[in-house]
């Protein structure tokens, strides 16, 4: 599937969450209030607020926003610009 956002949308990566246990045993998934809100952007819209950002960086988003996307056994999210809350350096 070829995902292309439009307007101020984003398409990100979700990070993966693993936790572990100080012996390396992997916790499964928690709760919705643990989601992940951390992304790499693959992909942006053609609008006008999104030169702020740029294919490839990391950021921070609003925690229960986006439309969830799953290709390839791959998660993704589209978020609006808004919802872009840092940039991790």
């Amino acid at each position: 599937m070829n995902i292309k956002p439009i307007g101020d949308r984003i398409l990100v990566k979700v990070a993966k969450k693993e936790e572990r246990t100080a012996s390396g045993i992997i916790i499964a998934g928690g709760t919705e209030s643990e989601k992940q809100n951390i992304g790499e952007i693959v992909a942006l819209g053609k609008g006008q607020n999104l030169i702020e950002i740029k294919i490839g960086e990391k950021i921070i988003y609003n925690k229960f926003s986006g439309t969830e996307v799953k290709d390839n056994g791959e998660n993704y999210l589209i978020l609006n610009f808004e919802d872009v809350l840092a940039v991790i350096e």
